[in-house]
Protein backbone atom coordinates (compact mmCIF):
# COMPACT_ATOMS: atom_id res chain seq x y z
CA UNK A 1 0.00 0.00 0.00
CA UNK A 2 1.43 3.38 -0.95
CA UNK A 3 1.10 6.28 1.49
CA UNK A 4 -1.50 8.93 0.80
CA UNK A 5 -0.11 11.71 -1.27
CA UNK A 6 0.60 14.84 0.70
CA UNK A 7 0.87 18.46 -0.18
CA UNK A 8 2.80 20.51 2.37
CA UNK A 9 2.17 17.92 5.12
CA UNK A 10 -1.57 17.75 4.59
CA UNK A 11 -3.43 14.51 4.05
CA UNK A 12 -4.90 14.17 0.57
CA UNK A 13 -8.14 12.20 0.89
CA UNK A 14 -9.06 12.01 -2.78
CA UNK A 15 -11.41 9.08 -3.57
CA UNK A 16 -8.67 7.04 -5.25
CA UNK A 17 -6.43 7.23 -2.15
CA UNK A 18 -9.05 7.41 0.62
CA UNK A 19 -7.92 4.13 2.21
CA UNK A 20 -4.30 5.27 2.33
CA UNK A 21 -5.27 8.67 3.74
CA UNK A 22 -7.43 7.07 6.40
CA UNK A 23 -4.59 4.73 7.44
CA UNK A 24 -2.28 7.74 7.65
CA UNK A 25 -4.78 9.68 9.76
CA UNK A 26 -5.38 6.77 12.15
CA UNK A 27 -1.65 6.16 12.51
CA UNK A 28 -1.14 9.88 13.21
CA UNK A 29 -3.73 9.82 16.00
CA UNK A 30 -2.16 6.67 17.48
CA UNK A 31 1.31 8.25 17.37
CA UNK A 32 -0.01 11.40 19.06
CA UNK A 33 -1.58 9.32 21.84
CA UNK A 34 1.62 7.27 22.20
CA UNK A 35 3.65 10.44 22.66
CA UNK A 36 1.18 11.79 25.23
CA UNK A 37 1.30 8.53 27.20
CA UNK A 38 5.10 8.54 27.04
CA UNK A 39 5.31 12.11 28.37
CA UNK A 40 2.87 11.32 31.17
CA UNK A 41 4.86 8.21 32.08
CA UNK A 42 8.08 10.23 32.23
CA UNK A 43 6.44 12.76 34.57
CA UNK A 44 5.38 9.92 36.86
CA UNK A 45 8.86 8.41 36.81
CA UNK A 46 10.45 11.79 37.55
CA UNK A 47 7.86 12.41 40.27
CA UNK A 48 9.16 9.43 42.18
CA UNK A 49 5.75 7.86 42.76
CA UNK A 50 6.49 4.56 41.00
CA UNK A 51 8.28 1.50 42.31
CA UNK A 52 11.32 0.14 40.49
CA UNK A 53 9.18 -2.72 39.15
CA UNK A 54 6.54 -0.29 37.87
CA UNK A 55 9.23 1.77 36.16
CA UNK A 56 10.64 -1.37 34.53
CA UNK A 57 7.17 -2.52 33.40
CA UNK A 58 6.38 0.92 32.03
CA UNK A 59 9.64 1.05 30.11
CA UNK A 60 9.02 -2.37 28.56
CA UNK A 61 5.44 -1.44 27.63
CA UNK A 62 6.57 1.81 25.97
CA UNK A 63 9.31 0.03 24.02
CA UNK A 64 6.82 -2.60 22.84
CA UNK A 65 4.39 0.10 21.77
CA UNK A 66 7.12 1.91 19.84
CA UNK A 67 8.12 -1.36 18.13
CA UNK A 68 4.50 -2.00 17.13
CA UNK A 69 4.22 1.53 15.70
CA UNK A 70 7.32 0.86 13.59
CA UNK A 71 5.76 -2.36 12.31
CA UNK A 72 2.51 -0.61 11.42
CA UNK A 73 4.31 2.23 9.64
CA UNK A 74 6.08 -0.37 7.55
CA UNK A 75 2.83 -2.21 6.78
CA UNK A 76 1.19 1.02 5.58
CA UNK A 77 4.28 2.35 3.84
CA UNK A 78 4.55 5.39 6.09
CA UNK A 79 7.55 7.26 7.43
CA UNK A 80 7.67 9.18 10.71
CA UNK A 81 7.34 12.49 8.83
CA UNK A 82 4.12 11.24 7.17
CA UNK A 83 2.49 11.25 10.62
CA UNK A 84 3.33 14.89 11.31
CA UNK A 85 0.40 16.44 9.46
CA UNK A 86 -0.01 20.17 8.93
CA UNK A 87 -2.86 21.69 10.92
CA UNK A 88 -2.76 24.96 9.04
CA UNK A 89 -2.53 27.99 11.35
CA UNK A 90 -2.01 25.68 14.35
CA UNK A 91 1.23 24.34 12.88
CA UNK A 92 2.34 20.73 12.65
CA UNK A 93 0.62 18.13 14.81
CA UNK A 94 3.69 16.35 16.23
Amino acid sequence: MQPASQTNGRINLDPDNAEDGLAQLVMTVIELLRQIVERHAMRRVEGGTLSDQQIEDLGVALMNLEDKMEELKEVFGLEAEDLNIDLGPLGNLL
